[in-house]
């Protein structure tokens, strides 16, 4: 009996040395959202009441990142929704319009919303080109975490197309471009 005590003691001092690893104890503070990386994608599309002014584009995102989309106009983009208020001189009613978008896991549906005449019969020709024909959005998909991180830290004005490339080191040269109608 004298000589097992002290083994049983060795072991019992082995097993709890061995089971009080102390590593899973770490606190994650800022966590890093290694599977989910920032991407762009341009959509090019018309809106016509064949399509309900509205098209939609095909994503794969998580449901907790977050989706920004851009506007063409000139060579500068926009951040939308954006309300467009069309030139007074060409109708005797003010007219506007909201380019707005909807986003979920799967898809980002582009589209007017809030018109208050009639798209179909209520624009010049020059007002269908510049606002309706071939618009060209680019839809950002970025991480939640980094964005959350973004608007605390480090300030970046998603308004702002470049400072939203520059913070998320995005390649505009790899931009994946999509014809929708």
């Amino acid at each position: 009996m004298k000589k097992i005590l002290p083994l049983l003691f060795l072991a019992f001092v082995g097993f709890t040395a061995y089971s009080c690893d102390n590593d899973d104890d770490t606190v994650v503070q800022n966590p890093v959202d290694n599977d989910t990386y920032s991407q762009m994608r341009d959509v090019t599309g018309s809106f016509t009441s064949g399509n309900t002014y509205a098209f939609t584009q095909a994503i794969a995102i998580e449901q907790t990142d977050v989706v920004l989309v851009y506007r063409k106009a000139g060579n500068a983009w926009q951040q939308i929704p954006k309300t467009v208020y069309l030139d007074t001189a060409t109708s005797p009613a003010a007219r506007k319009f909201d380019y707005n978008f909807v986003f979920d896991s799967q898809n980002v549906q582009i589209r007017i919303d809030d018109q208050n005449f009639n798209l179909g019969t209520g624009l010049s020709t020059q007002e269908i080109a510049n606002y309706l024909s071939n618009q060209t959005f680019r839809i950002v998909l970025v991480p939640a975490s980094q964005s959350k991180s973004a608007s605390k830290n480090a300030g970046v004005d998603y308004s702002d197309y470049n400072a939203v490339v520059k913070y998320f080191n995005l390649d505009e040269t790899k931009v994946k471009t999509t014809n929708v109608n």
